[in-house]
């Protein structure tokens, strides 16, 4: 098994992906982290920490925890330490490095958390398996991820079903899995872990929550939709009329006042 390869990550890492990385992470707060809490002096796995989106809200949350946070991408780890420091957060270390290949002793972590990085692994079995590795024995493991075949929308349109749709197909086309949510539990399972729980997420939003609607529709999801319109037009999933119509439909279930968005993620834990 080679690297995780994430030289393919669908969103990109451009200054944009990076901003509605954070915009993501403060809309979902609640549902990550509401009850991910560890015991003080515990030793806590961040795989694949990325810009760092994760990193502050958990170091928050648990100040007497000791926190490395691992990526492979340079640019994003500096961007995590920037915020780290911008936050004046001290317990964590940020590590370069693929998390299939950690230098990490075996049954050294006590904790590992992982949100939104399985969907993008070809064989996230696999990657759970070699995270475990160097998990202790009794330690646990805390997964976030999405399920794009989960969301609903209105008002709804062909167009805005069909972009959507597309965003689960490039996925699918670069080898990863964006329903990967769904299959948590027989994911874990998979990969050896034991005491498995698995529970759905759901953030529901209408014009009772513009904060919400600002924040996850028209600065989260809308933007990483947009970011596989080259693939999409490049694939043959859809010409270029109908993602402007599909896109400007999307945008309807924000700007109306009827307008309706949902979408469920799943978060599950484990023990080794």
């Amino acid at each position: 098994m080679k690297d995780a390869d994430l030289s393919h990550y669908v969103h990109g890492y451009s200054k944009r992906e990076a901003e509605r990385l954070y915009d993501q992470a403060g809309s979902i707060k609640s549902l990550i982290h509401s009850d991910t809490l560890y015991p003080t002096g515990s030793i806590v796995l961040e795989a694949g920490c990325g810009v760092g989106a994760q990193t502050i809200t958990l170091a928050n949350n648990n100040p007497y925890v000791n926190f490395i946070a691992v990526d492979h991408a340079q640019d994003s780890l500096k961007l995590a330490k920037r915020a780290a420091d911008d936050f004046g957060i001290s317990n964590v270390t940020f590590l370069e490095a693929d998390i299939l290949n950690l230098p990490i002793a075996g049954n050294y972590i006590d904790h590992v958390f992982v949100c939104h990085i399985l969907e993008h692994l070809p064989d996230p079995i696999w990657a759970l398996r070699k995270l475990r590795e160097h998990m202790k024995i009794g330690g646990s493991i805390t997964i976030f991820e999405g399920d794009h075949g989960s969301c609903y929308f209105y008002p709804e349109s062909y167009e805005a079903r069909l972009v959507w749709s597309c965003l689960i197909e490039v996925q699918k086309e670069l080898g990863a899995n964006s329903l990967i949510g769904r299959q948590l539990f027989p994911t874990l399972m998979a990969s050896q872990f034991e005491k498995i729980h698995v529970a759905p997420k759901i953030m529901y939003i209408d014009k009772a929550s513009p904060d919400l609607r600002e924040s996850f529709v028209e600065k989260t999801i809308i933007p990483m939709v947009q970011g596989v319109k080259a693939r999409s037009l490049n694939l043959g999933l859809c010409d270029e009329p109908t993602w402007k119509k599909g896109i400007k439909d999307l945008h309807q279930t924000h700007a109306t006042d009827d307008g309706v968005f949902s979408y469920t993620f799943f978060k599950g834990a484990a023990q080794k």
